[in-house]
């Protein structure tokens, strides 16, 4: 058994919030959870997932105090691990995000394109006091940072907030699953060669027991994806181009038009149908005789959260040094990008933090993606932390998905204005 644990979790009003708890659930045999601290500023919702939370801690025989704080502080003092999965503006803002570039014929989304670095903006001020407040009541502790866009704000907290900060993405870790079940084996027996950024990554192989598997796994997927000319939503010939599977987000880099066609033309958009989602997980969860997760949580997203967030926990707690994918600072892994950027690649995790295996450069079909993307990340964490106009305007410039100054500077203005409530950095 491990050391006594105390985990605060900062934004646990999340429909995803159950996930997590399950994941407790499933390794209560490793983690000696003493406490379990719920911050969120929303009180119904506090209380909904808090009550959640208890019946599901009772019904698998375990007993954890569960404590419910509209004051993070509270729940940050002493903690161990600190959890972030907050969203700032709830999906009234994230709609904003999705119908606002969509004017200027750019795909509006939660992580990626002008979406994304709106969405960062409004995370960035209140990432930062989270920082302060951990750096000041509980020093040593963690931050698992789940929120979105994670590497733009893992970036942020790791430059300017708390160095000992791992970014989580459910994205790979749902990719080795998808390819473990293809392959008839356990994920913990697939070894990836993955590499990128959050939401922009790509596996370029796999191996088994030192075995190469990846020529005859993609090769599969290709064969069987000229049947329907789809490779997981990709073009199967676009697979078959690169040799190597893309993580979901790139659709939006590699079928623009399309996906931009799709947002036009849909009924709702994705934060709008989150939201009705939400509204009905929040009617089940005050059910005083839900424990157990609903059915309906797989439609929300953030699959396979639980075995992420918490084994990675489980692994710095016990010193594990196991694999996972994560964000963190590059240290060379990545050889021809630079040292201390975050990037998303495969590290070893134990008391430490999150250590980078080192990888092949990134070949050139990738790296010039890859690079702009991280520079537009680069400005848009300046931006976010100063209130900087001309860092904003310059992100927005340098995103590849932004097709001209005009766009970016009428965007931006139109971005700022619908955000203003939110971005003290730039209009306190």
């Amino acid at each position: 058994m491990s050391q006594p644990l105390h985990v605060c979790v900062i934004g646990a009003g999340s429909s995803y919030t159950p996930e997590l708890i399950e994941g407790f659930i499933n390794r209560r045999d490793e983690l000696d959870l003493r406490s379990l601290r719920l911050v969120d500023i929303d009180r119904r919702r506090l209380d909904i997932l808090g009550n959640m939370t208890e019946r599901m801690f009772k019904f698998a025989g375990m007993d954890v105090p569960v404590l419910r704080y509209e004051d993070r502080r509270r729940g940050i003092d002493g903690a161990n691990i600190v959890v972030s999965q907050l969203r700032v503006g709830g999906q009234a803002a994230r709609i904003q995000d999705e119908k606002i570039p969509l004017q200027w014929g750019v795909i509006g989304q939660e992580t990626t394109g002008p979406g994304g670095f709106m969405k960062g903006q409004r995370t960035i001020p209140v990432a930062l006091g989270i920082a302060s407040d951990i750096r000041e009541l509980a020093p040593d502790a963690w931050l698992i940072n789940f929120t979105n866009p994670a590497g733009m704000i893992t970036e942020a907290l790791l430059r300017y907030g708390h160095p000992k900060t791992i970014g989580v993405c459910n994205g790979p870790i749902g990719m080795e699953m998808h390819l473990a079940r293809r392959l008839g084996i356990d994920r913990t027996q697939l070894t990836l060669d993955y590499v990128g950024l959050n939401h922009l990554g790509w596996v370029r192989g796999a191996s088994v027991g030192g075995t190469d598997v990846w020529p005859d796994l993609i090769k599969g997927m290709v064969d069987e994806g000229r049947t329907k000319n789809s490779v997981g939503g990709f073009d199967a010939s676009l697979i078959e181009l690169l040799g190597m599977l893309p993580s979901s987000y790139l659709h939006y880099y590699y079928h623009h038009r399309n996906r931009v066609e799709h947002a036009r033309t849909a009924e709702l958009t994705r934060g709008e149908d989150v939201a009705r989602i939400e509204a009905e997980l929040l009617k089940m969860y005050e059910d005083e005789h839900l424990c157990t997760n609903p059915k309906l949580l797989e439609r929300r997203g953030g699959a396979y959260y639980s075995t992420l967030a918490v084994a990675i926990i489980a692994s710095i707690i016990n010193d594990k040094r196991e694999l996972y994918i994560v964000n963190t600072r590059n240290r060379g892994a990545i050889p021809n990008m630079a040292y201390d950027v975050v990037v998303e690649v495969p590290c070893i995790i134990g008391a430490q933090g999150a250590w980078p295996v080192p990888t092949a450069p990134l070949p050139p079909e990738i790296g010039g993606l890859v690079q702009a993307v991280k520079a537009y990340e680069l400005l848009a964490v300046e931006a976010g932390v100063h209130g900087d106009r001309r860092a904003a305007t310059l992100a927005m410039l340098a995103h590849p998905l932004v097709p001209d100054y005009e766009a970016a500077a009428e965007m931006l203005d139109a971005l700022l204005e619908a955000n203003g409530a939110y971005l003290p950095q730039f209009f306190s």
